[in-house]
């Protein structure tokens, strides 16, 4: 009873601060599960297996918002989560603290890049939107897909910096797609393509985070509305900073 408390906090507030700020969720609630006694593959494949809610929490918040572009949802879907299955198979080759310290690199480069670019997603301005623009963009979206399926955090982050750097949008908007994509669709393919591949999942555990991951996201979408771009922008600094550190102290 005390292991699944600890897990619904740990849990909704790894996920509010995620859908606020666009990702960094697993930074928080992987560690936690593995804490409570799972082996590195069990935690990994629990963690995904329940991240999908992140997802489903946020576009509960977001099902009316008009500025989204549901084709440009299912473009990201389909360039996206071939590349996830694939990062699944790649997981077992990938050497755990190289690659832990190559993404905390990459992830303060990230936080240090929203930090000096200070008029960066603050405002929509569309770019890249044609033909050989979502060439470019779809291949950068298969390749975070790899990454996604590979790794186990920082995705997220990744991708909505991926979608202001290349495509203009603000963070609100990536966010939203990120937790739409990255946080329902990904970690679903990422979490069933470890179990096809023989992994194992704590499900008595699944329920309580189902709970406290789709009220996270929910809660941190509320947040990214009521806050707006500025916030947003902050918040993202803060956990890309933060999450890149951590990495390379772990």
């Amino acid at each position: 009873m005390i292991d699944q408390a600890i897990l619904f906090v740990a849990s909704f507030l790894a996920n509010t601060m995620s859908a606020f700020a666009g990702g960094g969720s697993g930074l928080v609630q992987l560690p936690v599960i593995i804490l409570l006694g799972l082996p590195f593959s069990e935690a990994l494949a629990t963690h995904k297996m329940a991240n999908f809610m992140l997802g489903a929490g946020s576009i509960a918040r977001n099902i009316k918002n008009r500025d989204a572009s549901w084709r440009f949802i299912i473009f990201m879907a389909v360039t996206g989560v071939i590349g996830t299955i694939i990062g699944a198979r790649l997981i077992i080759d990938v050497p755990d603290r190289s690659a832990q310290v190559t993404l905390g690199i990459f992830t303060i480069a990230l936080g240090a890049y929203s930090f000096f670019r200070k008029k960066t997603g603050e405002d929509h301005a569309p770019k890249n939107r044609n033909i050989k623009g979502h060439i470019i963009g779809g291949a950068g979206l298969f390749a975070l897909g790899v990454f996604s399926g590979s790794l186990t955090s920082g995705s997220g982050l990744f991708v909505t910096m991926w979608l202001i750097a290349w495509y203009g949008f603000d963070y609100k908007i990536a966010v939203f797609y990120t937790m739409a994509i990255v946080g329902f669709l990904w970690n679903l393919t990422g979490g069933l393509s470890l179990l096809a591949l023989g992994g194992d999942v704590q499900w008595g555990w699944l329920p309580v985070l189902w709970v406290a991951t789709f009220l996270g996201g929910w809660m941190g979408a509320h947040l990214g509305h009521l806050k707006g771009n500025l916030w947003i922008k902050r918040a993202f600094t803060c956990v890309a900073l933060i999450s890149g550190i951590l990495l390379l102290l772990k």
